[in-house]
């Protein structure tokens, strides 16, 4: 007797059911995908009980005939392709026809459909995936499907759906993903009969508003590049929106929702140093490629694609990201989101009103790129308030980094220390006789406070002198810049044995920014010169503290090996809080800031710059 049988038929779309249907929200993602390819422009979304009782979606499409009704819920039946060659080239969101034959064999479905020519529309109503009663009715134009049960003649799959709030969160999120990528469709939600939204207006921004909170949109940059292989445009968050969560990420390839780790991480690398460690950006970022370049047909729940010519992708993708990020100016304004930026999540009902709009809208003309925000510093109004310089009762002595290791000689921070190229950034020039003086103070020995035309604004010292060492060093390293200078008196430091074996790891590079050293046996090594900005007589400390920092970076962070070394130097050598700043020290810390490729955060993410403008400022007191 044979031991292979072929299954039934109920049995195979059961199977088969595990793969397309795995809760809830899949079904409402495959309806939703059928909705969409069937060209309707108004879609209607109810659930009951997070999906395991109801769940119905309603659209105005094209509808289907008698016939094509009953084989839409048959095996491998679909409309969108014909032949094995069209896979190679797909350009519908759904296309094996394995959805309705699954979703119909574990739950009792429902369907009403009519053709906008047709005067009566067709009901076929089934059970467990057999087909039951066949009859006419009166319906609207399109497509009405109606999923009751879920998973009823499959108990073991109903018994591990996860509670109602994270099965209708997974939901919730389908559509949500699905209204930002199609805002010409007017899209309404139903929760156990209570409205969510109702959008009429075709204005992203309006949604983007809803779901994320009230001024959202305007806190986002765009993004827009074409040519002939690949097209990107959408939206993308300053810095300070960034999240500790990725379901905040969408990225659609030819209006497709898809996860893809090579563009998820090129998106990551773009920002860089702009994010805070384990932080993740925000992003709505529709891709355009010819069909024939990408293959959706990866996974069962079409959400993986890969791409014919990867590199090329990520090459643009990562590239135009940073372009529109490295255009902007990201220091934080006082009375915008806090300190991190985060809108509180407070949706409230769309008002229906706004105006028609499919394209995305122009960035607010007051953004400001580098070179500009430089120009406002330095062109501080001298007309008015106070002389430029520092307040009455602080002295203009020189600081050390030295003192707080309470070393002697100590060497002070002078102009000469900071040499600043004569060309800025955009390619003016600024020379001092050029300019009035700024007006510059310093707060609790911490804080840099700047007068400029449109306000003020407040530089820590720290992280803006860590932002220049951590650049000179990435430049030292990568083009073998000479760094060093050579110390008087060699120091000995004994070093433990993990700080030593670090050592040894990063020794080469290490050497190419300016620590010249030498092994002499155990776990002792000799330092005879050191980069330019390590202050005499804290050579050993600062080589310790370095290995320290380089070891959590890499404990915490996944880091190039340069990249943590820079990030170690410049944390451990820069100037720390508490360290009093002459006027000149402070103009000559400020214009070696504004000379760095990115003056708005700190090797890690922090903060700068923070700006407060005149405007604020009349609204705090009432002027306004």
């Amino acid at each position: 007797m044979s031991r292979i049988n072929r299954l039934p038929d109920s049995v195979a779309n059961k199977i088969s059911a595990g793969e397309v249907v795995q809760r809830p929200a899949s079904v409402v993602k495959e309806l939703l995908e059928n909705a969409l390819d069937a060209g309707a422009t108004g879609i209607s979304v109810a659930v009951k009980n997070a999906g395991r009782d109801l769940i119905r979606i309603i659209d105005n499409g094209m509808g289907m005939d008698e016939n094509d009704a009953l084989s839409c819920i048959e095996r491998f039946a679909t409309s969108k392709i014909s032949s094995a060659e069209e896979l190679d080239a797909i350009k519908t969101l759904g296309f094996r026809g394995e959805a309705l034959a699954s979703i119909s064999s574990v739950s009792h479905f429902e369907l009403k459909t009519r053709r906008e020519s047709d005067s009566v529309g067709v009901h076929l109503v089934c059970e467990g995936g057999k087909p039951g009663r066949l009859s006419k009715t009166a319906c609207e134009a399109g497509t009405q499907v109606s999923v009751r049960n879920l998973f009823y003649n499959v108990p073991a799959r109903r018994k591990f759906l996860k509670t109602n709030a994270t099965e209708f969160r997974h939901i919730y999120e389908i559509v949500k993903a699905q209204a930002l990528a199609y805002p010409e469709i007017r899209w309404r939600m139903l929760n156990d009969e209570e409205e969510l939204f109702n959008f009429r207006s075709t204005d992203i921004h309006e949604r983007l508003d809803f779901f994320f909170g009230e001024g959202f949109s305007e806190s986002l940059i765009e993004v827009r590049e074409e040519n002939d292989f690949l097209s990107i445009h959408g939206l993308i968050g300053k810095p300070a929106l960034q999240k500790r969560r990725k379901n905040e990420q969408f990225i659609y390839v030819n209006r497709r929702l898809v996860q893809n780790r090579m563009l998820s991480q090129a998106l990551q690398q773009a920002y860089g140093e702009l994010l805070i460690e384990r932080q993740t950006p925000f992003s709505l970022l529709f891709l355009g490629i010819d069909h024939c370049h990408v293959d959706v047909n990866v996974h069962p729940a079409k959400l993986e694609v890969r791409f014919e010519d990867e590199r090329s992708v990520r090459s643009m993708f990562y590239s135009v990201v940073k372009k529109a990020l490295h255009s902007r100016d990201f220091s934080p304004s006082v009375g915008g989101f806090g300190s991190h930026g985060e809108a509180p999540y407070s949706p409230a009902p769309s008002s229906g009103t706004g105006t028609a709009r499919l394209e995305f809208r122009e960035e607010p003309s007051g953004m400001s790129t580098t070179s500009d925000l430089y120009r406002n510093y330095r062109e501080g109004s001298p007309g008015e308030g106070v002389s430029a310089g520092v307040p009455p009762g602080v002295q203009e002595e020189s600081f050390s980094v030295g003192d707080r290791f309470g070393n002697e000689p100590q060497r002070e921070l002078r102009r000469s220390d900071f040499t600043l190229d004569s060309e800025r950034p955009d390619g003016n020039e600024f020379r001092e006789e050029q300019v009035p003086d700024p007006k510059i103070w310093q707060l609790h020995n911490k804080y840099m406070i700047c007068q400029i035309k449109t306000g003020l604004m407040v530089i820590d010292q720290h992280v803006a002198h860590e932002r220049i060492l951590y650049e000179r060093a990435v430049d030292v390293m990568n083009h073998n810049i000479p760094n060093a200078q050579q110390l008087l008196f060699p120091q000995k430091v004994d070093l433990k044995p993990w700080e030593y074996e670090i050592y040894e790891e990063i020794r080469d590079d290490l050497e190419r920014l300016g620590f010249n050293m030498s092994a002499l046996g155990g776990s002792t090594v000799m330092i005879e010169g050191v980069p330019q900005d390590v202050l005499s007589g804290s050579e050993s400390y600062i080589l310790q503290d370095m290995i320290e920092e380089y070891r959590h970076n890499a404990e915490k962070l996944k880091l190039d090996k340069r990249e943590n070394l820079a990030k170690s130097y410049s944390c451990r050598n820069a100037i720390m809080s508490g360290q009093q700043l002459t006027l000149e020290d402070m103009r000559s810390l400020i214009d070696r800031l504004f000379a760095t490729t990115m003056p708005y955060v700190c090797p890690h993410g922090r903060p700068v710059i923070i700006r407060l403008s005149l405007d604020e400022l009349d609204r705090m007191f009432g002027r306004k």
